[in-house]
């Protein structure tokens, strides 16, 4: 495959890592493997535009992005649109997609998996056309994220410590909002805390991300409306990999979901992959199944696939 490898420098671990000597590895285990790859280190601030150029050249099969989550959603997003694969170098904080794909979350041991893997295809979901691999959010979720970027910090840990001090502040005042929805046939307005609509059902994980991006159904989730001890009794289920089991919590699997905020503030937030966005009146969420190329371990697939066989055998 012709590849081009993108490594944000400004991204999580890429902040403490020699990036010329981990470019210089990169292309040495790729070419190795018999791809012809070029690796580049670029700024947080001209990263997508690069890939982008990449991605739409006549000659690349695939792209190669290392950052955080934003970088990699980025990434899924231009190689998606543009019928590439796409191979991801975890150095973010939390690195859910790879997660998803069973990635390693070592920088190095990485590079080995993409180069020596396979081609798979897996589901993205999108929020008003806008691509979106990990969930799309409103409510308490968008209020954590507008705090914590109010603190300044410059480090994974300093971030850790602000969403930490983000997360309490939404305990104590958590938001309140109605929405009216639509998915598989169900029409109803709910006044909630909280919102969050997932590529594929989250797994019974405490980080929430999907243990399978090949499910072909968004996870939707509505939760409230709900006070302090609510939200304290939420956070606890869910760092016990347990939410679902919460009484203030609604879950649905839909393949598309369409959303109506009769009581839209002006300055209301969503979150899409971690980026704050401003919230829209009006949402529709489609899952895309199938549609995003991956580069993944060897036989992964094949053994995603018969664990799903062997799931619907006792279904």
């Amino acid at each position: 495959m012709k590849l081009i490898g993108f490594f944000n420098r400004d991204g999580g671990t890429f902040k403490t890592t020699d990036m010329a000597a981990y470019e210089m590895k990169a292309e040495q285990v790729f070419r190795d493997a018999g791809h012809d790859f070029e690796g580049l280190v670029v700024s947080g601030s001209e990263i997508v535009a690069a890939m982008e150029r990449a991605a739409r050249r006549d000659d690349i099969d695939g792209i190669v992005a290392g950052g955080g989550d934003g970088t990699i959603s980025a990434a899924a997003a231009v190689a998606w649109r543009n019928g590439v694969a796409l191979g991801v170098i975890p150095a973010g904080t939390m690195n859910l997609f790879a997660r998803s794909l069973r990635l390693p979350l070592d920088i190095y041991q990485v590079l080995d998996v993409l180069a020596t893997g396979e081609v798979d295809q897996v589901d993205i979901g999108s929020a008003n056309g806008r691509p979106f691999i990990h969930q799309f959010s409103a409510g308490m979720h968008a209020r954590m994220v507008r705090y914590r970027n109010a603190y300044t910090y410059r480090s994974r840990f300093g971030k850790m410590s602000a969403s930490t001090r983000a997360a309490l502040g939404v305990v104590f005042n958590p938001p309140e909002f109605d929405v009216d929805f639509e998915a598989e046939g169900v029409r109803e307005r709910r006044h909630v805390s909280a919102i969050s609509i997932s590529n594929n059902p989250f797994g019974a994980n405490t980080l929430l991300y999907a243990d399978d991006l090949r499910g072909g159904e968004l996870g939707f989730y509505t939760a409230g409306p709900l006070r302090p001890l609510n939200v304290a009794r939420l956070a606890i289920d869910m760092l016990r990999g347990r939410f679902r089991d919460n009484a203030d919590v609604m879950v649905m699997h839909a393949r598309e979901v369409h959303l109506h905020f009769p009581k839209l503030r002006s300055l209301a937030n969503c979150v899409v992959d971690g980026e704050l966005l401003p919230l829209e009146r009006d949402i529709t969420l489609k899952l895309h199944a199938g549609e995003l190329k991956v580069m993944i371990k060897q036989a992964t697939a094949a053994r995603a696939a018969e664990e799903d066989a062997v799931r619907s055998a006792f279904v």
